[in-house]
């Protein structure tokens, strides 16, 4: 089942969230799919982390209706989140240098012999298993230290540990931040692979090229507000960057911003428009 056909795994309505006098999420509505990629976008403080924060339960909203699979669920804690099937990588990553690839995948949840002895055969067949899946072939072995692996090995680790739960929702925070071209097409490749096996992805990510390489849908925030939804096919870069930056309100009144915007260079440049997000 695609995401064209598909009704969606997880359904938000209404989600408000506020910090004190701040408002930092404004009856937000969302949704994704098996097997969609959605686009989380916009700039500094638009309330995309905290979208995220409420979903996975790191900081649950104070308002609202959540839906998964189907029936109303509450989200309190991220240990709610893990029970249903929603997963969360992180941009810190969180991994253990003094670990190995094993040791991260297993961090917490190790697999045991009569529950006492470490399991170390089970555990590393498994790991073994799930990056052979994934197809993370630039890995020499799942007992290298984490400490030892680029930017892309360790992000495609994190993604890695986060499926051992077998979860229906991935949510990735900036998993391309601070890579280069060949550790990016890796990571994007494991999210393209994420979808292909019916997986929901959701990614935060300042950089408009990684969006539209694996994206289905782009979802622009705005000052708490979910404020444009986007195929990704059929929209241009800039036409995001409007909705990003507010220059698409002020196009009825002045058509001249909309050129304005189409003409300010390579919208995907992180000194951009964009690039603050």
């Amino acid at each position: 089942m695609t995401s064209a056909t598909a009704a969606p795994i997880l359904e938000m309505s209404g989600l408000n969230k506020r910090f004190g006098a701040v408002r930092a999420l404004i009856d937000v509505d969302f949704e994704v799919s098996p097997g969609e990629v959605v686009a989380l976008v916009g700039d500094n403080g638009a309330g995309k982390s905290t979208l995220i924060k409420a979903i996975s339960g790191a900081q649950p909203a104070d308002e609202g209706r959540i839906v998964f699979d189907g029936r109303p669920v509450s989200v309190s804690t991220p240990a709610d989140a893990v029970d249903l099937g929603i997963a969360t990588v992180y941009q810190d990553l969180a991994l253990c240098d003094n670990l190995d690839v094993v040791g991260n995948l297993w961090l917490g949840r190790e697999a045991r012999n009569a529950g006492v002895v470490l399991d170390e055969v089970t555990m590393e067949h498994r790991a073994t298993e799930l990056l052979r899946q994934l197809e993370v072939r630039t890995l020499r072995s799942v007992r290298t230290p984490v400490s030892s692996l680029s930017g892309g090995q360790r992000q495609s680790v994190a993604i890695a540990r986060s499926l051992l739960g077998e979860p229906k929702v991935v949510m990735l925070d900036e998993p391309t931040a601070a890579l280069g071209v060949a550790q990016t097409r890796q990571v994007l490749d494991l999210i393209l692979r994420l979808k292909e096996q019916g997986l929901a992805v959701i990614v935060i990510s300042h950089n408009l090229a990684d969006v539209f390489e694996v994206a289905d849908r782009v979802v622009v925030m705005r000052l708490g507000k979910r404020v444009a939804t986007f195929d990704a096919r059929a929209v241009s870069r800039a036409d995001v960057v409007a909705a990003i930056t507010g220059a698409d309100l002020e196009t009825a009144a002045h058509p001249e911003a909309r050129a304005a915007v189409h003409d300010d260079g390579d919208p995907t440049d992180p000194a951009g428009p964009e690039g603050a997000a």
